[in-house]
């Protein structure tokens, strides 16, 4: 795979699993309105788009472990907190 293609792979799942936190987020304060859920999921939303941005700059790796760390993360938060 090119770097050039790589890039462009991270920046599509980057963006579909931005889709997803946010279908996510809706369905969570569906069930229930807290602040906590909106703080979680707004994390992941912008953790995704700094994702993208470190992809469009050739730091695909970086936005690689970003993005996994970091949604994980996110949903042991979810699990365990909320």
């Amino acid at each position: 795979m090119t770097p050039r293609q790589a890039r462009r792979l991270r920046v599509i799942l980057a963006s579909v699993l931005m889709a997803v936190m946010a279908v996510l987020l809706v369905v969570r304060l569906a069930s229930s309105t807290s602040v906590l859920v909106v703080g979680d999921y707004g994390l992941a939303l912008i953790l995704c788009g700094i994702v993208i941005e470190l992809s469009r700059n050739g730091r695909t790796r970086l936005g690689t472990w970003l993005l996994c760390v970091g949604l994980v993360t996110a949903l042991a938060v979810d699990w365990l907190l909320l």
